[in-house]
């Protein structure tokens, strides 16, 4: 199936998240690259001012999901989705005419607040929409998502030989136009909601205390960390290679990440759902996110190999990276929602997005340090070395939560009573299994079923009808 054939098999709304997906990251990556460039340039910021801006930006995004997820379970995916949207038209509206640092933190704060507000609402109203076909919509959101990426810095290089303000103005605008396609196009969708009210406070114990979650949350981190370098060493490694020509090695990398992500997203997808479940594809994914330093490991340097070799091993890190990362996302988001169990969906991502957030901070600022260390010790193998091993332990998480899953919940007891309701206490009648020597008759209106297994991370969905809520579109 193409491309356009793909898109076109889901719903109208999933199809404009799609398109609006595209077109946050075209809007955002237009500009973002040059910010801090223009604060300390024509703005005349000191250095740091400029990361002082860029910290509240990255600070009320990623440390904001959680509210956005909350809000979004609470009053509905749509009305977050359109918040956020017009948000971040205000926050880049603001920027062509700010000129002052106290200006230019209100900005960057609102757009980075924008972003906690609709990323996990987007995701959830997905994975609502889609049902069963989850993997799919994620594998074609990666699309439109990795597709905006590689079109808003080439859009951005454009408008930039004009100025700043009218890269601002620009990206303004395109969020003024995602704000009224969503406001008018989108239809009104909320998650599965209890009947009985509970309290943030009460949402947010239920996330805490999925302690699966939790779990495959941590386990996902390394994921992050390792897919984040495209952004941190390798420009640096780009840089120490290249010298003066490390612009235009950076741009190529960019442009390889960009194009495996759109051109392969699909077939790795498909590739990977026809062998093995979502557990096994991660697991998979992340050997080869893992796998991806290698190159890096055997050719640290210009001087082991020559400049050709060190640029060979920079690029098919970069590809490796982006077929790992392309092979996780759909599988990912995917296992969210399982986890879940359908409920608080947003809350769910919101906190994911929080943790992983938090990795990826602790993994940047670990990875500078280290950077700069192994380069003093004439020891750069060693970077690449431990992103690897990084990788090689968030794979061994995940096989271990897969195995988990797929171990036979059998137990030595049946425990027959009645099921905890929202009021009253729980009874539980514990009784011998039955064996061949000794059968056991019970009277059916006296014997409750056994429990419902609970969500794993492989587990087959075919457990849900098509009428029921999880495939609802």
């Amino acid at each position: 199936m193409t491309v356009f054939a793909k898109f076109a098999s889901f719903d109208r709304p999933a199809q404009l998240l799609m398109v609006n997906q595209f077109g946050i990251n075209l809007g955002f990556y237009m500009l973002m690259p040059f910010l801090a460039g223009y604060l300390a340039g024509p703005l005349g910021l000191a250095a740091w001012a400029v990361g002082l801006v860029l910290g509240v930006r990255n600070f009320s995004q990623q440390g904001m999901f959680l509210i956005g997820g909350t809000l979004a379970d609470r009053l509905g995916y749509k009305p977050l989705i359109v918040a956020g949207c017009l948000l971040r038209t205000g926050g880049f509206a603001l920027l062509v005419f700010a000129d002052s640092l106290p200006a230019v933190l209100i900005a960057s704060a609102a757009t980075g607040f924008a972003g906690a507000l609709f990323n996990p609402a987007v995701r959830a109203y997905l994975a609502a929409d889609a049902g069963e076909r989850r993997v799919e919509a994620f594998a074609v959101f990666n699309m439109f998502y990795q597709a905006g990426i590689l079109a808003g810095p080439l859009v951005g290089l454009a408008l930039m030989a004009v100025d700043f303000r009218v890269t601002a103005g620009v990206a303004a605008i395109v969020f003024a136009a995602l704000t009224i396609a969503q406001l008018f196009a989108l239809p009104a969708r909320r998650g599965e909601t209890s009947t009985a009210k509970t309290s943030v406070l009460d949402d947010w114990r239920t996330v805490v205390s999925n302690r699966r979650f939790l779990a495959f949350s941590v386990a996902m981190i390394g994921s992050y960390v390792l897919s984040f370098q495209v952004y941190l060493a390798l420009p640096l490694q780009a840089e120490f290679i290249a010298g003066a020509q490390s612009q235009t090695l950076v741009s190529a990398l960019f442009v390889v990440s960009g194009v495996v992500a759109v051109a392969g997203q699909l077939r790795i997808t498909d590739w990977l759902r026809a062998r093995w479940g979502p557990g096994r594809s991660l697991v998979a994914g992340m050997t080869v996110l893992a796998a991806s330093f290698i190159p890096l490991i055997v050719v640290p340097t210009p001087s082991r190999f020559g400049t050709i070799a060190a640029v060979v091993a920079l690029l098919s890190t970069t590809t490796l990276l982006a077929i790992g990362t392309a092979a996780v996302f759909p599988f990912e988001m995917d296992t969210v929602v399982t986890l879940s169990g359908d409920r608080l969906v947003a809350t769910h991502y919101g906190f994911y997005n929080t943790v992983v957030g938090v990795g990826i901070l602790v993994g940047n600022l670990a990875t500078g340090v280290v950077v700069g260390a192994a380069r003093n010790a004439g020891i750069d193998w060693a970077v690449w070395a431990g992103l690897a091993a990084i990788g090689v332990v968030s794979a061994y998480a995940l096989v271990r939560l897969e195995r988990a899953d797929r171990r036979p919940a059998t137990s030595a007891v049946y425990r027959s009573g009645r099921h905890r309701l929202p009021a009253g206490r729980h009874r539980l009648e514990e009784r011998p299994a039955p064996t061949r020597s000794s059968p056991q008759r019970t009277s059916p209106s006296r014997t409750s079923p056994p429990p419902r297994p609970r969500p794993t991370i492989g587990e087959d969905r075919r457990r849900n009808p098509a009428g029921s809520p999880a495939a609802r579109r």
